[in-house]
């Protein structure tokens, strides 16, 4: 294996090396819960799971940790707009990310760390660097000396005379700058508000500030130093930033070996985020409520979409990127049902994927895998792959015969079903193929096929692709020809 990962820290691609030989722990910054996910948390956490996925292709076991931020003041604004309790509002979210997200065929994280069940954890954490030095207590609140750690800056690059109290929107000024001894300060524990959550603390009532729950959950589930930490590029500065400064002021070692980020998803150039007001969620996207596409987007579509580039840079989110991401679903899907649709032509036994042999397509995919995964260079893969097949297809409907042996168009279907696997790209098999197709009769198969036709005519592929995958799982094969007419075959 010849991995290499671009590192924030030292702003170069470095070749990775886990910690203990055969084994990565990875920590990746999770959602605050008082909304419904948009399409940029479920870009951070698709390359995420990609990168999960490879690192577990390539023979290492995986321990992935993902929080959630469940006390937070956008929470406590929605709980009191709703008369509901702070718990409620994060219960509800946090069911709705599990719905979302399983969609998008992201797999769960091996746990899901919750802010609130780390209260005590949090306590100790602040005690130790106001002990050291690090941290000062005033009136109930508890800061972070940013000037008595050396080495702040580091990960972002700034300079400490650059820095402004309350960058990133995120920790703006709490508190009146005669209780920070520091304007560069940031709060690990607040003082607690008439009407708001608390818990108690040895500097009274109060609640955790938001940096300060990262460092304390992985130093809580996962120890001093992890292999990878991962999150979005808006989380570099402060966030990523406080929480070295918290952990390593203590323990004088690496928070993370590797630090990455995945660029933002941008809407015409302009960022998505909910304080714009430019955001899609994941599920008005998945259902077609999206007012600029309204039709629903398969999910592995959504997955090509984000898939298509690479996760460093930013992601331009237009009908146009969707439409053709919808497409090129549309020619994945069918090299992916090559087998569910021609096994019976081929004589092949029961579709099983198996590992594929180490063959130069292989080779390429890895490679492209390995140089800080360049998704976009391994999807080049599986398209040739599956258009591949598609041409066999193609011929074996209509000359009743493949130029491939059937043995290489097996090798080759499961290659493709394999390395799809690494990425999430996934169809459910026609498992009742025969059944179906009685389902439709010729005059049927006639009505959809001139629809089909007409969708066509009028430039409306979208709608002829569905009507095309409508009739292939059913077992009909459409091939259109030259002349504009179409010719059809029913298993």
């Amino acid at each position: 294996m010849n991995l290499t990962l671009h590192n924030t820290l030292t702003g170069r691609k470095e070749p990775f090396i886990s910690i203990h030989p055969g084994r990565v722990v990875m920590y990746c910054c999770g959602v605050t819960v008082y909304d419904h996910c948009h399409l940029g948390h479920a870009r951070s956490y698709m390359v995420w799971d990609v990168l999960r996925r490879y690192l577990h292709w390539c023979g290492y076991t995986v321990r992935y940790v993902q929080n959630f931020t469940d006390i937070d003041d956008k929470i406590l604004h929605r709980a009191s707009v709703e008369g509901v309790t702070m718990q409620e509002i994060s219960n509800r979210y946090i069911a709705a990310y599990f719905q979302d997200i399983r969609r998008l065929n992201i797999l769960d994280a091996d746990d899901y760390p919750r802010v609130t069940e780390h209260i005590p954890a949090i306590h100790q954490l602040i005690q130790a660097l106001e002990q050291q030095g690090y941290a000062y207590a005033v009136d109930g609140d508890v800061y972070y000396s940013v000037r008595q750690f050396a080495e702040y800056g580091k990960l972002s690059g700034r300079k400490l005379e650059q820095l402004q109290a309350g960058a990133g929107g995120r920790v703006a000024p709490d508190a009146p700058d005669n209780k920070k001894r520091d304007p560069f300060d940031f709060a690990l524990w607040k003082s607690a508000k008439p009407g708001e959550p608390a818990w108690e603390s040895p500097w009274g009532m109060g609640r955790p500030g938001w940096h300060i729950e990262c460092s304390a959950m992985i130093r809580a589930r996962l120890g001093e130093t992890i292999d990878i930490h991962g999150g979005g590029g808006d989380l570099v500065f402060p966030h990523h930033e406080n929480e070295i400064a918290q952990s390593e002021a203590l323990t004088g070692q690496p928070l993370a070996r590797y630090w990455l980020h995945n660029g933002m998803v941008t809407v015409n150039g302009e960022k998505m985020s909910k304080s714009l007001g430019n955001f899609t969620t994941i599920r008005d996207l998945l259902d077609g409520v999206w007012t600029d596409y309204p039709q629903p987007v398969d999910p592995m579509a959504v997955r090509l979409f984000i898939l298509q580039g690479h996760y460093r840079k930013p992601l331009d989110f237009t009908k146009d990127a969707i439409s053709a991401a919808v497409n090129g679903w549309h020619t994945l899907k069918a090299g992916l049902l090559f087998g569910n649709h021609h096994r019976a032509a081929l004589s092949w036994p029961v579709a099983n994927i198996q590992s594929p042999p180490q063959e130069p397509r292989v080779e390429r995919f890895q490679a492209a895998m390995d140089d800080d995964l360049n998704t976009s260079g391994a999807l080049a893969v599986l398209f040739e792959l599956a258009k591949g097949l598609q041409r066999e297809g193609n011929r074996l409907v209509h000359e009743g015969q493949t130029q491939s042996s059937p043995e290489l168009l097996w090798q080759q279907w499961q290659t493709l079903l394999h390395l799809a696997q690494v990425l999430g790209l996934e169809t459910e098999a026609d498992s009742d193929t025969d059944s179906a197709t009685s389902e439709l009769d010729e005059a049927a198969i006639s009505d959809l096929i001139q629809q089909r036709q007409t969708a066509r005519q009028q430039r409306d592929f979208i709608t002829a692709d569905d009507i095309r995958d409508q009739l292939a799982a059913v077992g009909v094969t459409v091939v259109d020809q030259p002349n504009d007419t179409v010719r059809w075959h029913q298993q």
